[in-house]
């Protein structure tokens, strides 16, 4: 071998050894760091020091090799952003925490009393976030893993859940909370609890039979307690299976867990404010497997048995996944958006419920530079409440999918405040629009019977039965850009009289110094009150 042959062999030797460093540095970094989808790698920087736990459950799935679980892993993962657990305290207007638990008062009656004499002492009382506890943050992967391991468990096992869809599994049957209680391993404990149902049925297929037979067993031990409406702060299992008792959120999560826990399509579907009636509410709807929803209300009433108390403008159901649809990820001229339509994870499905009506309005106002989005209102508990939005074009916006037969107000969102922006009308059956336009050149007097509805009735001496407590004070209002005072009157034990009242607005009759929850806007037809 010549010196040149001898130099060439050594530098091949030389560089085969380097290539294998160099290759095997590659498999290093890779095994180092393992590629997911750019969703995950997003959630991943902002989760800071927690970010070791997501990655085990990660690695866990990446190395078991079940594809599936690895993806619901990324779902859950990718989704996590928004998901936590809230707090609540009680404030006075002046910001200071009062001291006040709902459960200190052996019934409602008795918390209400308290409440008006904490009113009197601090003024008007409010609840308001105290502390979140992010998910992303605090999340462990053993608690994860076991909620996808029995997530799996249930959707593989259960014979009436075989026919769901990957993606109906991921929304319906895997997300590990309800909405923003504390984290709790609730899954284990309701398979077990329930691990016979299948010899109970009559059709072990049949996932609305397996839902009523869950729902009887929690209705004979949880049920609902209205002191529950001052204890904002929802529930975890622990808490529920000790008090036994609970608000709409608690009846609804507990009936999530203990379906989901066993592979039914079980989730919450709520109206935030409803269209004629004060306050909102939320019950349950399972998810059929030919796409069916049947609504019903967990510890309470049976799919095909419940009925909803008072009418809808919007029904929206609360989802795990982000909706790139919803107006926070929509590009927008105002930052702010009011309350709960802030919200990352809702679907609209009120076509589920109820026959609906796209809304155009043209706007007669300038509308400010600043401003591309509209909200249409409901009257709810005193005020117009937001329960939708549209984009504005040219001063026109459509408001899709919106409830019948009810009153609506359109309006902006201006610094904080809900303002109004439009006149009031009720959309109609057959999907016109009726404004309320009150005339203060043509006045009538009006008889008033009740602040709220009441079917009317008549004595024998054919007068007219009044609701108004004798002795009381009441104030009527009507609606022209805001609600002007028309004056006030003592009741008797026969209807209020007023005269010169503008004929064809929008009124509201309340007793002086109430809490405004109950009293409705109407309208006057033939002297008769229409309430809205």
């Amino acid at each position: 071998m010549d010196v040149t042959e001898g130099k060439m062999r050594r530098e091949n030797i030389i560089f085969s050894i380097l290539f294998l460093i160099f290759f095997s540095y590659l498999n290093i970094t890779a095994t180092e760091k393992p590629t997911y989808p750019q969703e995950v790698n997003d959630v991943l920087e902002k989760a800071s020091d927690n970010r070791v736990e997501l990655e085990k459950v990660l690695s866990h799935y990446s190395s078991e090799g079940d594809s599936l679980k690895l993806e619901a892993a990324y779902f859950l993962i990718s989704n996590m952003e928004g998901h936590s657990y809230v707090q609540y305290a009680l404030y006075d207007t002046a910001g200071k925490e009062v001291d006040f638990n709902a459960l200190d008062y052996a019934d409602y009656d008795a918390l209400k009393a308290e409440w008006d004499t904490l009113e009197s002492r601090y003024g008007t009382l409010d609840f308001k976030k105290k502390e979140t506890i992010n998910d992303l943050d605090t999340i462990a992967s053993d608690f994860l893993i076991n909620q996808i391991e029995y997530a799996f468990k249930a959707w593989r096992e259960k014979p009436w859940a075989k026919g769901l869809s990957f993606e109906q599994f991921c929304e319906y049957i895997l997300p590990y909370r309800g909405s923003n209680e504390p984290l709790e391993s609730w899954r284990e404990f309701f398979w077990k609890k329930y691990k016979d149902i299948e010899r109970q049925m009559t059709g072990p297929s049949d996932p609305i039979e397996a839902a009523k037979l869950i729902n009887d067993d929690i209705k004979s031990w949880f049920t609902f307690d209205p002191r529950f409406y001052n204890h904002p702060t929802d529930q975890g299992l622990s808490e529920m299976l000790a008090n036994k008792k609970g608000r709409c959120e608690d009846m609804t999560n507990l009936t999530i867990y203990a379906m989901r826990a066993n592979g039914l399509a079980v989730t919450s579907d709520y109206t935030p404010a409803w269209a004629n009636a004060g306050n909102n509410h939320a019950w349950n709807a399972i998810l059929t497997n030919n796409g069916e929803v049947i609504p019903f209300m967990g510890a309470e009433a049976n799919p095909g048995e419940y009925k909803l108390a008072n009418k809808l403008a919007k029904v929206y159901r609360k989802m795990f996944g982000k909706q790139k649809e919803n107006l926070i990820f929509q590009s927008r001229k105002q930052e702010e958006v009011p309350g709960w339509l802030s919200g990352k994870s809702y679907i609209d499905v009120t076509t589920d419920y109820i026959e609906v009506c796209d809304v155009e309005i043209e706007f007669e106002k300038e509308i400010p530079d600043s401003v591309d989005i509209a909200y249409l209102c409901v009257f709810n508990s005193g005020e117009w409440v937001p329960i939708h939005w549209g984009r504005i074009t040219d001063g026109r916006v459509t408001f899709t999918n919106m409830g019948k037969d009810i009153a609506y107000l359109p309006a902006l969102y201006l610094n904080g405040e809900v303002i109004p922006y439009s006149e009031p009308f009720v959309l109609r059956n057959d999907c016109t629009i009726k404004e309320f336009q009150p005339d203060e050149q043509k006045t009538i007097a009006v008889q008033l019977y009740s602040t709220k509805p009441f079917k009317q009735e008549v004595s024998a001496e054919g007068v007219a039965k009044t609701y108004l407590t004798s002795g009381k004070e009441y104030e009527l209002y009507y609606w022209r850009d805001g609600w002007q005072l028309l004056g006030k009157s003592i009741a008797e034990k026969k209807p209020l009289i007023l005269d010169e009242v503008p004929d064809g607005g929008l009124y509201w009759l309340i007793e002086k110094n109430s809490d405004k929850e109950e009293e409705r806007i109407f309208n006057l037809e033939n002297g008769k009150q229409v309430w809205w």
